[in-house]
């Protein structure tokens, strides 16, 4: 019997292990997934796949032993399926009042705030897909500047992680940007009735400071993208425990770039975006953080052959995300539909792009005779 026979891989797979000198399921605990794949002669994707199985087995089992039914007496006896139990359990009252603890990300848009309930949710995954240049990245960046708000302006207080796979983040547009949440609130307290409270917490806030409360990532394939949610956890807790402020947003800029290009085998890769919408979901939910994910949208065509635009990735990652919102163009206004959401009805929202950021559409001047 292999060590490796424990592991939800292909036999294959456990051969080539055993080939390149692995003997012990602890020898992969550590390593990195593009190192592993050039040691054992395997596809990076099946690297990932392998350390998932790693991850996901027993931590309490010896290594090369298997788990049988003599076990199960033993672990009642120890009452950790009644720990278990209780571990999972909650009532839906616990659950309103979870929610009720991290307040919604406000999108400096009225209009978008109030087709998404509030703001972006935490503890969820939020999609904003459309056709290149209607502003996703935009609103993106906007809101990792205003996870940043402080509590009391009925913000969120928190940090946020950028992960860009496009390289569509620019520094200087989000330090304009930053420049514009900066100036909202300082406004805000040019009120003589403005509390003091307010008054120190815009005092002690900067440009730099807004910059240096988001924690960028650039990945460059597939595998970065996959391997880096896996050690995230990691460092949100470390990041809370050495700064005492939270992270509470992740913005995905796209999810669908590498998984669109690495890919020939659809049905690997299905499975592989599963496990990446869980891993993101398993976050969202331990770390009461809200997910915005940015997403591209592909060519489909109905039975009688007309074209339209659908989100990419297909139904598997549609059934993911708990929110997705839409956002075109029409008659040169950017609209925003919401498409799916468990809670609030589909609905249309106007909103800009000013060079303070995602804004309201004003009240536009009459248009002047001869202009």
């Amino acid at each position: 019997m292999s060590t490796f026979d424990c592991l939800a891989i292909a036999p294959s797979v456990k051969q080539k292990l055993i080939k390149a000198g692995f003997r012990e399921i602890c020898e992969l605990r550590s390593i990195p997934p593009t190192q592993l794949a050039r040691e054992v002669g395997i596809s990076p994707a099946v690297a990932v796949e392998v350390l998932e199985a790693v991850n996901a087995n027993e931590p309490s089992q010896t290594q090369g032993s298997q788990p049988n039914e003599s076990m199960i007496p033993t672990q009642l006896s120890m009452g950790l399926t009644p720990s278990l139990s209780q571990q999972f359990s909650q009532t839906a009252n616990d659950m309103l009042n979870r929610q009720r603890e991290v307040p919604n990300i406000v999108t400096f848009s009225q209009a978008l705030d109030k087709l998404l309930g509030g703001g972006v949710h935490p503890s969820c995954l939020t999609e904003f897909c459309g056709i290149p240049g209607i502003g996703k990245t935009q609103v993106g960046m906007q809101l990792a500047l205003d996870v940043q708000i402080p509590k009391v302006f009925g913000g969120v207080g928190g940090s946020a992680i950028y992960i860009d796979t496009e390289g569509s983040f620019m520094i200087t547009r989000i330090k304009q940007m930053a420049e514009g949440v900066l100036a909202h609130l300082q406004e805000l307290c040019t009120n003589p009735a403005t509390p003091q409270a307010k008054k120190e917490a815009a005092a002690g806030l900067s440009v730099d400071s807004f910059l240096n409360n988001i924690h960028y990532y650039r990945v460059h394939d597939c595998i970065e993208q996959l391997a880096l949610v896996h050690v995230l956890p990691s460092f949100i807790r470390e990041q809370e425990k050495s700064t005492g402020t939270p992270v509470r947003l992740i913005v995905l800029d796209s999810v669908a770039f590498h998984f669109r290009h690495d890919f020939t085998d659809m049905a690997h890769r299905a499975r592989l975006l599963q496990s990446f919408a869980q891993a993101l979901q398993s976050m969202a939910a331990e770390f009461k953080l809200a997910v915005c994910v940015i997403n591209q949208v592909t060519t489909k065509f109905k039975q009688n052959g007309q074209p339209f635009l659908a989100p990419a990735l297909g139904d598997s990652w549609a059934h993911a995300v708990t929110h997705r919102i839409v956002l075109y163009m029409e008659a040169e206004q950017r609209l925003a539909f919401l498409y799916k959401s468990p809670s609030q009805a589909n609905e249309i929202a106007p909103f800009r792009i000013c060079g303070r950021g995602v804004r309201d559409i004003g009240k536009k001047r009459p248009r002047q005779e001869g202009q």
